[in-house]
């Protein structure tokens, strides 16, 4: 009978030769990997009654922001102000990768949109 239910069992039972087992023994120079917790930020980043609506909002909404400091940025420079060359570039690059992400996401957001409305009910 299983210990882990009370119902018999109807395989036969045929019972395997004894092999030794060989464990290896620890390598005392490599490390394990690293426990990773892949909720660890998300508590932080957003409360837990937001809506997607809103997620996507704020997200354009820092893109927006980040374009707008790039802008000025590019405008201070090419007025003379103090604004160092390198600072100028990071931050348009800045604005430039978070508007492509946010094109991206985009992107995949009508493609499920689209995969969906491909379903038959």
């Amino acid at each position: 009978m299983n210990p882990l239910t009370a119902i018999p069992s109807l395989t036969p039972n045929y019972a395997m030769p004894q092999m030794d087992v060989i464990t290896p023994s620890p390598t005392p120079s490599v490390d394990g990997p690293a426990v990773l917790n892949p909720m660890a930020g998300l508590n932080a980043a957003q409360p837990a009654g937001e809506s997607f609506a809103n997620v996507l909002g704020r997200m354009v909404q820092e893109v927006n922001a980040k374009q707008n400091a790039a802008s000025e940025a590019v405008n201070s420079l090419q007025s003379g102000q103090n604004v160092p060359l390198h600072q100028a570039i990071i931050t348009m690059e800045e604005a430039n990768v978070s508007f492509q992400m946010m094109v991206e996401v985009r992107n995949h957001l009508l493609d499920s949109y689209q995969e969906l409305m491909r379903m038959q009910i």
